[in-house]
């Protein structure tokens, strides 16, 4: 399951939904993204997200089909949001549901270290000295790399 939105999610809801009362689901792991006022050194006090929906979502597919093929996955969703974000903010979540735990982890971070770096998101940040339009981390393109 994938979602894009303007508004924010709960996130216990979204795990009932990944899970469904099913009870051969031994691990759900979920990863919050939050918006930081701080960034590079830098106070931020709002990110902007833009995106074009069908791509978006066709990218976000083909990453979650990966994610499925690579682990025993009973269920995943990614929920991420755009527009503007006000620091604290949620952004993303990732749910990742499974057996075992270790498939849950390495599913979730996968997805993670996916949309840091190739969702087709172009985000700026509101920043003292204007808005700053942000690319992805060294760090970032670095964990991906574990995936190759």
């Amino acid at each position: 399951m994938i979602r894009l939105q303007l508004e924010d999610f709960d996130i216990g809801a979204e795990i009932d939904v990944v899970v469904g009362g099913r009870t051969d689901i031994g691990a759900v792991v979920t990863f919050t993204g939050l918006v930081r006022d701080m960034a590079a050194g830098r106070p931020v006090a709002a990110i902007t997200l833009e995106h074009y929906p069908e791509m978006a979502m066709r990218e976000l597919g083909q990453i979650e089909r990966e994610a499925e093929t690579r682990w025993s996955l009973q269920g995943s969703l990614i929920i991420h949001r755009y527009g503007r974000l006000s620091a604290g903010e949620r952004i993303v979540l990732v749910v990742t549901a499974s057996p075992h735990r270790a498939e849950a982890f390495e599913a979730a971070e996968f997805l993670m270290d996916y949309l840091k770096t190739r969702a087709p998101f172009w985000k700026s940040e509101t920043t003292p000295d204007g808005e700053l339009w942000v690319q992805a981390a060294a760090k970032d393109n670095d964990a991906l790399k574990r995936w190759r």
